[in-house]
């Protein structure tokens, strides 16, 4: 598996699109509010590319997953849209992203990784617990009066 930057770069915007949709997907009909990802376009794809550092895992030829990182002074680098293909998830791609962004993290000196899952995805919860995360808050979405996500942290 090669781990390639989205960046101008990138050539396949729309399999990373697909990619992501399809990731989510299985989140639809479980969450509220529903996720940033199916508000995604070609377009914010992109912007969200040129303000984040971004991986795509690809292996012959295949886009098999992505990660999109954040720098959050003054020691966290944010983690979002962490996206596996449906077909190969628990395979350890995943886990070779998450890699990749702890590289990143130390390469811009910060100590901490950061990611919000949504609180009605308990298995999402105990993969990032399973990854070394743990729980350090809840949070609501604006307009919502009860917790919707879980902040998780992973110290580096």
């Amino acid at each position: 598996m090669n781990f390639v930057p989205v960046d101008e770069m990138f050539g396949d915007w729309d399999a990373l699109l697909a990619l992501i949709l399809a990731s989510f997907a299985y989140m639809r009909p479980r969450i509220d509010p529903p996720s940033s990802a199916a508000h995604l376009t070609l377009q914010s794809l992109m912007e969200k590319a040129r303000s984040e550092k971004a991986y795509a895992a690809v292996e012959s030829g295949r886009l098999l997953g992505c990660i999109f990182c954040k720098p959050e002074p003054p020691d966290c680098l944010y983690i979002g849209k962490l996206a596996v293909a449906p077909d190969v998830q628990g395979k350890g791609t995943g886990r070779l992203l998450l890699q990749a962004a702890e590289a990143y993290a130390a390469e811009c000196g910060l100590s901490c990784l950061r990611l919000e899952t949504r609180i009605e995805l308990t298995e999402n919860h105990h993969v990032f617990a399973k990854w070394g995360f743990v729980q350090t808050a809840e949070g609501c979405h604006p307009g919502f009066a009860r917790p919707t996500f879980v902040e998780m942290r992973k110290t580096l």
